[in-house]
């Protein structure tokens, strides 16, 4: 089964050619996009919101419950 739509696919495919032209920005600040993980998490961003089938993101929360878990032991 596959984890990632044609969509999907297509909408990163899409975001990195922006980001080798140099024209993919970031969201808030604005700024150009270096960052070849940072332009795969924007498409699959952009995937999301249109209703492509992308699994869910992992939440900060999970990742730092875990760490305090271990931490305390």
């Amino acid at each position: 089964m596959a984890k990632y739509s044609k969509k999907a696919g297509e909408k990163v495919e899409k975001v990195m050619k922006e980001k080798k032209e140099g024209t993919l920005k970031s969201g808030r600040s604005g700024k150009k996009v270096t960052s070849r993980k940072q332009a795969i998490a924007i498409g699959l961003s952009e995937a999301r919101k249109a209703g492509a089938k992308v699994p869910k993101k992992k939440s900060a929360a999970k990742k730092s419950a875990s760490k305090r878990k271990t931490a305390s032991r």
